[in-house]
């Protein structure tokens, strides 16, 4: 058995990952859940792969937990690590896998539901003609924002090719930069749509108060109806902006970044919702 270091290790299961064509997206993913796991190693001074074993892998486990990671993040981070311990048992760079008999946590596997185009074609339709509709229908599609951020979002908050999301609750401030479907969506309800209102919000009721999140909601299930969508829910459309961001090859933190999640774990959840996924071809995001 060789003295083989845990950065060794992973250069050969990184090599090893991309000679059979994974995306970079799956092997960004690999990489971050197993330097994590590395991390937590070297502040108890493990350095080899012969010196992990099975307890420190239980023990990862309920480190995690204490986080507050939810049992399918935790799963898949362990998934992660499986994967990679098997890979080194197969080449013989260790004679035992530590993490056999390690088991994954139990939690219901409800994937996050997508639109499929012929939906979001067919919402587009149904709300052709109410461009307070269309314009939150094409903030969540094609810039990913929350039900509650629309709510917040200012006008000043509006600038040419992106929007300015403020920080709220538990949400750091950040740029989501908008293509030409959601500007021109915005542009026309602004120019056009929008009620009478000395509200510094954007989107505002007919008695120009601010359009709460719950008003947004009721608005958007009013079309989902219209279009005859079933099992569908308001934030189905961000999941939708993800996923076809993520299939497109935009880099994982990339789109961590513009949709505002704490940590790059949540977004790798939706990497389960997808088959074939095409290679990187930039940071700019695409337009559904």
């Amino acid at each position: 058995m060789s003295n083989l270091s845990i950065e060794n290790g992973l250069d050969l299961f990184v090599n090893a990952l991309t000679q059979k064509g994974k995306s970079t997206n799956t092997i960004v993913a690999y990489k971050g859940d197993i330097n994590q796991f590395f991390s937590y190693l070297k502040d108890q001074n493990i350095f080899l792969l012969e010196s992990i074993e099975t307890s420190h892998i239980n023990n990862f486990k309920k480190y995690l937990a204490d986080k507050e990671y939810t049992a399918k993040s935790i799963s898949r981070k362990l998934n992660s690590i499986k994967n990679f311990f098997s890979f080194l048992k197969q080449e013989g760079n260790i004679e035992a896998d530590p993490s056999a008999s390690v088991e994954h946590p139990k939690y219901e596997n409800d994937l996050p539901k997508i639109l499929k185009p012929i939906e979001y074609r067919s919402l587009r339709d149904a709300c052709r003609n109410d461009t307070r509709a269309t314009a939150i229908v094409e903030l969540m599609l094609q810039a990913g924002l929350r039900i509650k951020e629309i709510e917040n979002l200012k006008l000043d908050n509006v600038k040419d090719n992106d929007l300015y999301i403020e920080d709220y609750e538990s949400h750091s401030a950040r740029s989501v930069p908008l293509n030409n479907s959601a500007k021109a969506a915005l542009k026309k309800y602004l120019d056009d749509g929008r009620y009478p209102s000395r509200s510094k919000n954007v989107f505002v009721t007919k008695t120009g108060k601010t359009l709460l999140a719950r008003n947004i909601r009721s608005l958007l299930n009013r079309f989902f109806n219209k279009a005859d969508i079933k099992d569908i829910k308001v934030n189905d459309l961000r999941n939708t902006f993800i996923v076809f961001q993520l299939k497109s090859g935009i880099p994982i933190d990339i789109v961590s970044q513009v949709v505002g999640h704490k940590r790059i774990s949540t977004t790798e959840k939706y990497l389960e919702l997808i088959d074939n996924k095409e290679e990187s071809r930039g940071i700019k995001l695409r337009e559904l």
